[in-house]
């Protein structure tokens, strides 16, 4: 039997950590990529349109997006927890063809199954955690989960670094952790309890179609422009947050440094600080202080450090004011005020599919970006790069600062009251 963790005022954040651990294997695989990509392509003899191919298909793009779009509505028919139930086993199938990859085929296999399984996990848990957390300490709970995140890279480049002398079969065994770690979390998973607010919704006017939730979404003004903002804010970001997740290294070569131990001890301070800023600026701070502002800081450092590396002079200087100005920027930008924000500003009853879609559209946008991101790389360098970068980060730091919500210190079903009226379904079409 799994492990019953008993009521929510007692359990609430171990029922939250382990949720959140969706987000460690969901950036624990894209570093297992990114650290890998090169032995991948020196075994197999691939060209960067295979190795493209390979990224826009992972976890990192396209399969995520794939997962999130049918998870999403799922877990809004079927509950949060119908998710957990089977999302990991297929993760572990496919990290487990990763380990044992004899081929560009099994490799891509591998690539998109562990991506499917992300989509539909981390839709999943950012729903459940928000749900489950005080209305005054939502975004210190939510936090959580972008803290997991951080880690995975800290953890994975570090390892990257230990097994580097092994070569590819370094990589294989950082895929092998990968699967002890969802073993693990698939097990703990099986206590966990139905979320509350989604009960309770379910139980008042029945469970939503998959249909009916996505068309829902899709005819009500209020959710079309939530959606609307929240592309804006975290699309356009992990435009170039997704390419930095899988070609950072080739982006550190571009700028002269070509060790693979410095690039990868770099991305350890990168996602160090990324960590640190997650606890004491976002988990900390945003139940408490202007979450516009606050907002609007990281991503504004955001943009300073990517200028700084696109059109500073090459050095360690310039290295290391972005390897801290990214990191901290991370940790209090536009993925963990996403992940707040999606949760706040829809109705319970297509709260997740709005994070499948939303997810989806960013993930396509990404996948794009990363079939033609090798190749433009060697063919015009970082600088000839550097508008589409920052154009992308520019729009998510000012949608994000102008239309931030005031969603602070409010229940969610508050918050649905307001933006929906009392009494609402949301305007989804229901089950009897």
């Amino acid at each position: 039997m799994g492990v019953r963790f008993g009521s929510k005022t007692t359990t609430g954040w171990r029922a939250t950590i382990a949720v959140a651990m969706s987000n460690y294997i969901e950036a624990g695989s894209i570093i297992a990529i990114a650290t890998s990509l090169g032995l991948w392509q020196d075994r197999f003899g691939l060209d960067d349109l295979a190795v493209g191919l390979l990224a826009a298909l992972s976890a990192n793009a396209f399969g995520a997006a794939a997962g999130a779009a049918i998870g999403g509505p799922l877990c809004d028919r079927y509950g949060r927890k119908f998710i957990y139930t089977y999302d990991l086993l297929l993760y572990m199938l496919g990290v487990l063809i990763a380990v044992f990859a004899t081929s560009f085929g099994m490799l891509l296999t591998a690539f998109v199954l562990t991506g499917i399984a992300v989509g539909a996990g981390v839709t999943a848990s950012w729903t459940y955690i928000a749900e489950e957390a005080p209305p005054d300490r939502r975004a210190a709970h939510v936090g959580a989960a972008q803290l997991a995140w951080s880690i995975g890279p800290t953890l994975g480049y570090l390892f990257a670094v230990v097994v580097a002398p092994l070569g590819l079969l370094g990589s294989r065994l950082i895929f092998l952790h990968l699967f002890v770690v969802a073993a693990v979390t698939w097990w703990v998973r099986r206590g966990l309890a139905e979320s509350t607010v989604w009960r309770n919704r379910t139980a008042e006017s029945g469970q939503v179609t998959f249909a009916g939730s996505l068309r829902g979404l899709f005819t009500r003004r209020t959710n079309l422009l939530a959606m609307l903002f929240l592309f804006g804010v975290y699309a356009l970001w992990n435009g170039v947050a997704g390419q930095a997740g899988i070609f950072q290294p080739r982006m550190y070569e571009a700028v002269g440094l070509t060790s693979a131990t410095e690039q990868y001890l770099l991305q350890v301070l990168v996602w160090g600080c990324t960590s640190a800023a997650t606890y004491f600026g976002f988990m900390l701070l945003a139940d408490r202080v202007s979450r516009r502002w606050l907002y609007c800081a990281g991503a504004a450092l955001g943009v300073l450090a990517w200028a700084a590396l696109i059109y500073a002079p090459a050095g360690t200087a310039t290295l290391l004011f972005f390897a801290v100005g990214w990191g901290v920027s991370s940790g209090i930008g536009a993925q963990a005020f996403y992940g707040l924000w999606a949760s706040e500003l829809f109705a319970t009853r297509y709260r997740a599919s709005a994070q499948g879609v939303l997810f989806l559209a960013a993930r396509v946008l990404v996948g794009l970006l990363s079939v033609g991101f090798p190749a433009l790389l060697t063919q015009i360098g970082l600088r000839g790069l550097g508008t589409l970068i920052l154009g992308l980060l520019l729009g998510s730091l000012l949608i994000g600062t102008v239309w931030a919500p005031r969603t602070q210190g409010k229940s969610l079903e508050q918050i649905e009251r307001e933006r929906y009226g009392s009494g609402t379904t949301g305007g989804a079409v229901v089950a009897p």
